[in-house]
């Protein structure tokens, strides 16, 4: 089946974002995952056939998984619900659809990270244990592990990069008694899902939630743990002191590096190679963590 770049339903989405559509359904949303992909914050021409399907159900998996520990969104992702609330059905939306309910999402990101890489290791070459205001000691290395996971808010920016947020930044935003429960629900599910990937012979580096206000108090929204928004490496090939492979979009990453690209839309058409090997690592992924080949 070839990638999925715009949904065939007739109404009109609330919302366009890189790689998801909403729709209102009313009392509900209505979240489809395309198959779009996007580097440096910029989306390509062509999408990686199944990614939406692979995002879409390995979050329902993760939001099951942890249910008892935090609650979401989640109302459906039953092909057949969707298509009784749109009373209307195209099969390129299997598999990709989530029924939600609404929630005022907060005006941050809530970041878990157990090792030191990324933008974070960036900012430690720059200012030492300070970053983040976090004390945290001298002498790591990229991708060293971390004593223990730490929570590093950021801005949620309508275009562009995120920006990192400290403490009293973060409370600031959404309030002591609001960032104290994002901060205790981020930690308590990255703690799980890292004890789990370990058992899966990954490690989880890093990841970002996203959560929202209903009338029952705070719910986790968005995706879950998911390759587009978690750093999943493989635990056999890890090693301190350098970039590690992982379970993502590095190949698209690494092709625009090659070409020189400006890293300003429009993005180009991605060569079939990288279509594919991206496409796999995603799979793998999946299967990985959910046990079981992508359904369909």
């Amino acid at each position: 089946m070839p990638a999925l770049l715009s949904p065939v339903i007739s109404r009109k989405p609330i919302a366009h974002g890189k790689v998801r559509e909403i729709y209102d359904l009313g009392s509900e949303l209505l979240i489809v995952t395309t198959d779009r992909i996007s580097a440096f914050d910029v989306v390509m021409q062509n999408g990686i056939p199944d990614k939406g399907r692979v995002l879409n159900q390995m979050s329902a998996f993760w939001f099951e998984h942890f249910s008892e520990i935090c609650p979401n969104h989640v109302v459906s992702v039953s092909d057949s619900d969707v298509k009784a609330r749109l009373g209307e059905w195209d099969e390129g939306l299997s598999g990709r659809c989530l029924i939600a309910r609404k929630a005022v999402p907060l005006k941050i990101e809530c970041v878990a990270r157990g090792y030191i890489t990324g933008s974070l290791f960036k900012e430690y070459l720059v200012a030492g244990g300070a970053v983040h205001s976090l004390g945290l000691r001298e002498g790591l290395l990229d991708s060293d592990r971390l004593s223990e996971p730490i929570f590093t808010p950021a801005t949620k920016a309508e275009s562009g990069h995120d920006m990192n947020l400290s403490w009293a930044g973060a409370v600031d935003i959404v309030g002591l008694e609001v960032a104290t429960r994002a901060r205790d629900l981020t930690l308590a599910i990255y703690g799980g899902a890292r004890n789990y990937a370990e058992s899966r012979g990954l490690i989880l580096a890093d990841t970002k939630f996203e959560f929202g206000l209903t009338d029952d108090g705070l719910v986790w929204i968005d995706e879950a743990l998911t390759p587009d928004s978690s750093r999943y490496w493989p635990q056999n090939l890890y090693k301190p002191g350098q970039s590690q492979p992982s379970f993502d979009k590095q190949f698209v990453r690494d092709y625009l590096e090659s070409i020189r690209f400006n890293k300003q839309p429009p993005g180009p058409e991605l060569p079939e190679d990288i279509v594919l090997k991206t496409r796999q690592k995603y799979l793998e992924a999946y299967e990985r963590i959910v046990g079981k080949p992508l359904d369909g």
